[in-house]
């Protein structure tokens, strides 16, 4: 059955597009008409690409802070799907175009690679779908190696778990994820990790990561600060308002964020009228600001140690963050900028005493929650990530 699968496949795939795409139409739900055009470049001296997942929008906010520098162009790409958050993004692929039209493949290869000069190759994810692949696995090394063949400057920009190795991150703190030994996912992870470990050394191209915590991974990495739009999160009040505090819960994943970690503290506060608590899920992109602005205190998360981006939007709301991060990410941040993360240190284990803390002491808190939105100008409003592509995106490397 697997072979006339396999022959079935390789028939579709050497079709011409507009019959393997109503072949294929059925089973993917891949149409003609879903197949976008390709990229288009700018005149500019250095165009840039970033590719392919757009975490959190960031693919879109990187190319929008590299063109704050001097004769640079760039566009962003996403594999976009049913379901996504809907963040904004310069070139949407559906995944299914993405992964069975050649046509599609073979089209954005040669565009990406004939027109422009630079590319950030995100989270070791295929950008071109198939095209490179060998065997059951996407090729990303075979990618890098064909765009620095055609005379293309690759770098490679890691957002955590294609690089964060659980046995590493397991040992210095105790509430890993990956120290839950029934988490099923863990070995797929460390796998990942390694092969992604393979590839940057194999490609030996410069690496980018998203957060501090991911430089104990690659030492060699240079942080790339997440951007946000600041002034979309602004918001005109001040935090710890509302008679009732109102904290809000967002897990993009609730195994990573710490969720059944504080669950019972956070149902025990709610219940007894110390705060209004609010887990909050599967809410567009465009609707958050009003729901981190509802908010008096933002909890994000309590186990991988660093701050994302939907701490670094709370912040730009003014409102009180509350998460684990590691002693490294906040002596990173102090020794960039000179100024510290005003996020508010709790674990599992104090964070009832440090709510209740907050409740009873407003006061106390509300700088902490004001100094919020100045640190994210200062540090996630594009601006320094500009500055830190600008070595890498200098046409003195062409």
């Amino acid at each position: 059955m697997q072979a006339i699968k396999n022959a079935v496949a390789a028939l579709i795939a050497v079709l011409p597009e507009r019959l393997s795409a109503r072949l294929r139409a059925k089973n993917y739900r891949y149409r003609l008409a879903d197949v976008p055009p390709a990229p288009v470049a700018e005149n500019t001296p250095v165009r840039l690409y970033v590719a392919p997942v757009n975490f959190a929008g960031q693919g879109y906010q990187w190319a929008r802070a590299a063109e704050l520098l001097p004769q640079v162009s760039a566009v962003s790409m996403q594999y976009v799907k049913p379901g996504d958050f809907g963040y904004p993004v310069d070139n949407a692929v559906p995944v299914n175009v993405t992964r069975f039209s050649r046509a599609w493949q073979k089209r954005q290869f040669e565009a990406v690679s004939g027109n422009f000069t630079h590319v950030i190759a995100e989270a070791n994810r295929a950008m071109f779908g198939t095209l490179f692949d060998t065997g059951a696995q996407a090729n990303t090394r075979a990618e890098i190696q064909a765009l620095q063949a055609r005379g293309v400057q690759v770098a490679a920009l890691c957002h955590g778990t294609e690089l964060r190795l659980p046995s590493r991150h397991k040992e210095i703190d105790q509430w890993s994820p990956f120290n839950d030994e029934s988490w099923a996912l863990i070995p797929g992870f460390e796998a990942k990790a390694l092969s992604t470990r393979q590839v940057l050394s194999d490609t030996g191209v410069p690496v980018f990561v998203s957060t501090p915590e991911l430089l104990l991974d690659w030492p060699a990495a240079q942080w790339l600060p997440i951007v946000i739009d600041v002034e979309r999160w602004a918001q005109a009040d001040a935090p710890l308002q509302h008679p009732v505090l109102r904290v809000v819960h967002a897990p993009s994943k609730d195994m990573v964020k710490g969720t059944h970690l504080i669950e019972d503290t956070m149902r025990r506060l709610h219940e007894e009228g110390v705060v209004d608590y609010r887990v909050v899920r599967g809410v567009p992109a465009a609707d958050m600001p009003a729901v981190i602005g509802a908010s008096d205190i933002v909890i994000d998360q309590f186990r991988i140690g660093n701050y994302g981006t939907a701490a670094i939007e709370a912040m730009a709301a003014g409102r009180l963050v509350i998460s684990h991060v590691h002693d490294q990410v906040r002596d990173h941040v102090r020794t960039v900028s000179a100024r510290e993360l005003p996020t508010l240190e709790a674990t599992p284990d104090s964070l009832e005493a440090t709510i209740r803390d907050v409740a009873a002491h407003r006061d106390r808190y509300r700088a902490q929650a004001l100094a919020g939105p100045e640190f994210v100008r200062e540090l996630h409003d594009g601006r320094l990530s500009s500055r830190v592509l600008a070595e890498f995106l200098s046409p003195a490397g062409r």
